[in-house]
């Protein structure tokens, strides 16, 4: 199983219904992928960050299912200009001693697609995650 993790913090200039609709996007992603065995969108407690969000994931096919999914692309393009920090991270409890890079390589093939998304994600504020891409600028 791969649970994969996203903390964040809103900037102080998004609005209330941009916020909502960020983590009801989020929430459909859990609803809408048939990867995601699991979900949970809400409150982050007891750290620097105000939501969370963990994804159940079976395996590594499941995960790549998970970053191409259109409900996750809609996610990141209407929530990652909203976002001051943002950390994400895997935990597995998978033997395989070349899971990380496994993953680093899905996060890869997925920027090399999409040089919008790359550009969004590098341009954040604060982002530190398993394959966060470089700033653009």
């Amino acid at each position: 199983m791969i649970y994969h993790h996203n903390r964040f913090a809103f900037k102080k200039t998004a609005t209330a219904e941009q916020r909502d609709e960020a983590l009801a996007s989020l929430r459909n992603q859990g609803e809408s992928i048939d990867a995601v065995v699991r979900y949970v969108v809400g409150r982050d407690v007891g750290g620097e960050f105000e939501y969370g969000a963990v994804f159940v994931l079976e395996d590594l096919a499941g995960y790549r299912e998970y970053l191409m999914a259109p409900s996750h692309a809609r996610t990141d393009r209407i929530g990652l200009p909203l976002l001051e920090t943002f950390v994400s991270y895997d935990t597995t409890d998978s033997d395989d001693p070349d899971i990380a890079g496994k993953i680093a390589a899905l996060h890869a093939r997925r920027y090399a697609g999409d040089p919008a998304l790359t550009k969004l994600v590098a341009d954040l504020p604060s982002y530190t995650g398993s394959a966060a891409p470089k700033a653009t600028g």
